[in-house]
C-alpha cells in the first residue's frame, strides 16, 4: 500500500477524534435541550472512530501486527461487529439507561463500571461503556453464543479471544462483580482506554515506518498519542453507578464518570 494511502487514513481517523471530543464538549448544553440527539450523537461519533481506525488497519496492516495485540485486535472487533450489526449487542450504557424505556423501570439497580488506568496522568473524561457480557457473546466460542463472530477457524478464534481476555485482565472485572454480587447483565467496561492504547501503538509503529502526520488534526494528536498517552491494560478502577431517585431526577446530565461513585483502589495481592 503506497504511503499516501497509509497517511491519508491516519489523518482521516485523527479528524474522528477531534469530531468525538467536539461533541463530547456539547453535550452538557445539548443534552438539556434533546437528550436522545446528544446520547445518538455521542455514540454515533464514536463508531465514526472505530470505523476510521479499521480503515487505518486495512491500509496498514502490512506494517503493524494488530492481531497481536489485545487493544487493537478488540477495537477492530468492535468495529466488525457494529458494522455488521447482525446482532443485538454492544448498545452502550448511556443509550441502554435512557433511552430503551421508561427509567424508572431501572430505579435500584446497581452498574459496576471498570476502566482501565492511565499511566502518564490523569484519565480521559470521555468514555464509551459497553456490556462486558456482549465482548463473551460475540468473541468466546466457550459461550456457544448465536452471535459468535465465527469468520476464522476455530483455533484462531480461540487464540483471539484468549489474547483478549489475558490482556485486557477481563477476569479482573468478573472477580470484582462477584465479590459485588452485581449480575452479569450490570458489568460494563469502558472502551476509551483501550481505545486510546490502540491509537498509540499504532501511531508508534507508523511514526517508526516513517509515516508521516500530515493536516492539522493528525500532527495535534502525532506528540500525544506517540510520546506521552499511556494506558496499564493490566490495572483496573472501578466505579458503581446506582439508579436511585436522584439519578433518575438528574437525567443523563452528568457524564458516567461523573454520576458514578469511585471504589478505591484495591490492594495488589
Amino acid at each position: 500500500m503506497s504511503t499516501s494511502v497509509v497517511e491519508s487514513a491516519i489523518r482521516r481517523l485523527a479528524n474522528t477524534m477531534r469530531i468525538y471530543g467536539e461533541e463530547f464538549i456539547r453535550y452538557p448544553a445539548l443534552v438539556a435541550v434533546d437528550q436522545e440527539e446528544a446520547i445518538e450523537n455521542l455514540d454515533r461519533a464514536f463508531e465514526a472512530k472505530l470505523e476510521a481506525f479499521h480503515t487505518l488497519y486495512d491500509v496498514s496492516k502490512g506494517l503493524m501486527k494488530y492481531f497481536d495485540h489485545a487493544d487493537t485486535s478488540l477495537i477492530i472487533a468492535l468495529r466488525n461487529a457494529l458494522h455488521h450489526q447482525n446482532h443485538p449487542l454492544f448498545c452502550s450504557l448511556l443509550p441502554e439507561l435512557w433511552l430503551k424505556g421508561n427509567p424508572e423501570r431501572l430505579l435500584g439497580a446497581a452498574f459496576l463500571l471498570a476502566r482501565h488506568t492511565s499511566i502518564s496522568g490523569a484519565p480521559s473524561p470521555m468514555g464509551h461503556y459497553i456490556k462486558l457480557d456482549d465482548i463473551y457473546l460475540r468473541l468466546d466460542p466457550g459461550k456457544q453464543s448465536p452471535y459468535l463472530d465465527s469468520v476464522a477457524s476455530a483455533e484462531r478464534i480461540e487464540r483471539r479471544f484468549r489474547l483478549l481476555e489475558d490482556g485486557l485482565a477481563l477476569q479482573d472485572i468478573w472477580g470484582k462483580a462477584k465479590r459485588e454480587r452485581y449480575p452479569d447483565e450490570q458489568v460494563y467496561l469502558d472502551v476509551m482506554p483501550i481505545f486510546i492504547s490502540a491509537v498509540a501503538r499504532t501511531f508508534i509503529a507508523l511514526e517508526a515506518a516513517g509515516m508521516q502526520f500530515k493536516g492539522f488534526d493528525a500532527d495535534t494528536y502525532k506528540k500525544p498519542f506517540t510520546s506521552e498517552l499511556q494506558i496499564n491494560l493490566k490495572s483496573l478502577e472501578f466505579r458503581s453507578l446506582r439508579m436511585n431517585d436522584l439519578q433518575i431526577l438528574l437525567g443523563p446530565k452528568l457524564t458516567l464518570s461523573q454520576a458514578a461513585i469511585e471504589y478505591p483502589t484495591e490492594p495488589q495481592t
